[in-house]
């Protein structure tokens, strides 16, 4: 682009506020009437780049693309099969593996966006990275793989005063915003409990860390797909899209998928971080009562129990979250053979005046008992509808990096950020109760992380067991910093 969007912006209120534009006979012709029906102007184009662009990545690229409204001229993989249909539809765009080349050559000065579409433990890296750069950034859900990387993302995207994403598409969504008017204009009274679940994994989980050390594809750059994390030998256990259930990787059905979930509840309710969690998680038996214990990967299933703090008018909220196939107690006003959520997962609010359900992304918005949808008068949806709803949230983004710091998107880091902290210190609880510290004797192991374990939400810090810290903030391997 020739111009950030808000020179280009200041520069015409100052001319229109010179009085430069008082002759009558002077008019501007729109470039759009002067280039054709569907014309856009080189300089009106966003010039992206994008980091992990098979699976997901690619639909990112399709949709800020959106049939030639903006140029992608720069593509990363360190995976060749995962890239090459990105690089068959976009052959005039650069190639690198590593993103540390992408962005630190001279030609990064054409960038103007950054799309992170890799695995959950590279998001922070590259995105900190273009953000320094003064690179606008769309990031994939969740936005880190740590708490302490949300935190830090959320200050750079203030510090460095960038247009930013998550990949929450559901923030978009209508549903979001009718289910955050009802909440907010009272329908069922102060809501004080919230249930929450997915039908995630549907990827293995709770499994044993692979002993077979297998040949790394000639397409990939293992040493570059680990990243940040320790080194291992590779195998196809891990990639593509099986990292989720991997620790050092990904952030298991909770990572995954509650971004969707319970950012619904969370902006409707107004929510900051949680005073307390507590959980109970699925468990694996190799033999008779022989519990396994698999350090390195996410269990099958697990329950978490969040305890939020009174904000201002607002009560406290009892918030319980569930994957793995577990859901909550339908509630007596659902009748037997009315649906509660979708296949994908739901949400059920409770508050002093009657209840709501809905599916992943808040779908199908519903009052119960389901009689008082018609005998209801539902308010107007106050929150500004997104074009396109959930399948426009790149375009959204991309529209609002052509404006500037300050446009408005759904999902900007000083909301996804606090959200992705949320959703991580889940994972926190669940890694904490599966903890295991040898007694004594070492003879056998104890499991002090199944407690309830209370947060300072401020500090980033577990007060009454330290040994929950730990996955606040990991280590990265060396070449990789924030």
């Amino acid at each position: 682009m020739a111009a950030a969007p808000q020179e280009t912006n200041l520069n015409r209120r100052s001319f229109l506020k010179s009085g430069s534009l008082a002759v009558a006979s002077f008019i501007i012709v729109p470039r759009y009437v002067l280039g054709g029906p569907g014309y856009i102007a080189p300089s009106d184009k966003l010039n992206i780049a994008s980091v992990g662009v098979g699976g997901k990545g690619l639909v990112d690229l399709e949709r800020s693309f959106n049939n030639g409204s903006d140029n992608i001229v720069a593509l990363c993989d360190v995976d060749a099969r995962q890239a090459q249909e990105a690089r068959l539809k976009w052959p005039q765009a650069r190639f690198y593996h590593d993103y540390r080349r992408l962005l630190t050559r001279p030609e990064v000065k054409d960038i103007d966006a950054v799309i992170v579409s890799t695995p959950d433990h590279m998001h922070a890296p590259i995105a900190m990275a273009a953000m320094q750069l003064g690179k606008h950034v769309y990031v994939e859900k969740p936005l880190t793989h740590d708490i302490y990387e949300a935190r830090m993302l959320t200050q750079a995207a203030k510090r460095y005063q960038v247009v930013t994403q998550m990949g929450n598409q559901g923030s978009s969504g209508n549903d979001t915003r009718t289910i955050e008017t009802w909440i907010q204009q009272g329908l069922i009274g102060e809501v004080h409990t919230v249930h929450t679940w997915t039908n995630r994994p549907v990827w293995p989980q709770g499994i044993p860390t692979p002993k077979q050390v297998m040949p790394v594809p000639s397409t990939v750059d293992w040493n570059l797909w680990l990243g940040t994390a320790p080194v291992r030998p590779y195998h196809e256990a891990y990639m593509p899209f099986r990292w989720r259930g991997w620790w050092d990787f990904g952030t298991g059905a909770l990572g995954d998928m509650a971004c969707h979930i319970m950012d619904v509840p969370f902006r409707a309710l107004k929510l900051n971080y949680p005073e307390s969690v507590e959980c109970s998680v699925g468990s694996v038996y190799v033999d008779f009562f022989e519990e396994a214990h698999f350090a390195d990967s996410c269990p099958p299933s697990s329950v978490i129990y969040f305890k939020f703090p009174a904000r201002d008018n607002l009560p406290a909220v009892d918030f319980s979250w569930s994957d793995g196939g577990i859901l909550p107690k339908r509630p007596e006003e659902l009748l037997p053979n009315e649906t509660m959520g979708d296949k994908d997962g739901g949400m059920i609010f409770i508050g002093t005046k009657g209840k709501i359900t809905g599916g992943m992304w808040g779908k199908n918005p519903t009052l119960l008992p389901t009689s008082r949808m018609q005998d209801t008068n539902l308010p107007p949806v106050t929150v500004p509808m997104v074009e396109g709803g959930p399948e426009g949230h790149q375009q959204q983004w991309v529209k609002a990096c052509k404006q500037g710091h300050g446009a408005y998107t759904s999902s900007p880091f000083e909301v996804a950020g606090p959200l992705t902290e949320t959703i991580l210190m889940g994972n926190l609880a669940v890694r904490s109760y599966s903890y295991q510290q040898p007694t004594a004797d070492g003879k056998d192991y104890i499991n002090p992380g199944r407690k309830k374990l209370l947060w300072d939400g401020q500090n980033m810090k577990i007060t009454n067991f330290d040994i929950a810290n730990q996955f606040v903030k990991r280590n990265y391997r060396e070449g990789y910093s924030l």
